[in-house]
């Protein structure tokens, strides 16, 4: 909703029931997919009117699809949902059941890997790691600025 109460094109007015979602099913250790899913998610945001979380969103997709299909050796299933109350929620369900691994030393230089769930924490609004029957489902959320 803008200021002075107008919804914004593309987007759902809050408590509206109309959500807008994208689903993709990811192969195992198929990380040319990260990238058709960034883009595919960048086109989402455009179309659902909200092209200013794209950056953001896309960045900590990467890092959450790129963790399951590198770290698990299963497939993922990806989901974004753009919900009523003006929220964007990112699903990364894989089928391992571990938590996930966090660097926890920012001043390893020279590693090239680990930071990951630290750019989620630190750009996400909100995150955390759902453990689940057949696996666990990692997820973050972007809260769309008003106008």
């Amino acid at each position: 909703m803008g200021a002075a109460g107008v919804a914004r094109p593309g987007v759902p007015a809050p408590g509206c029931a109309l959500n807008r979602r994208l689903h993709l099913a990811l192969e195992a250790a198929d990380l040319v997919a990260v990238g058709a899913v960034r883009h595919r998610l960048r086109a989402a945001l455009g179309h659902w009117g909200v092209p200013e979380l794209a950056d953001t969103a896309e960045l900590l997709t990467s890092e959450l699809v790129t963790n399951a299909l590198q770290h698990t050796g299963r497939g993922a299933v990806f989901d974004a949902v753009l919900t009523g109350d003006q929220r964007l929620r990112i699903e990364v369900q894989d089928g391992e059941a571990g938590l996930p691994g966090r660097r926890r030393d920012p001043d390893a230089e020279y590693a090239t890997s680990g930071r990951g769930l630290m750019l989620v924490e630190a750009l996400a609004d909100s995150w955390g790691v759902q453990l689940r029957g057949d696996g666990k489902v990692t997820w973050f959320e972007l809260a769309i600025a008003e106008l």
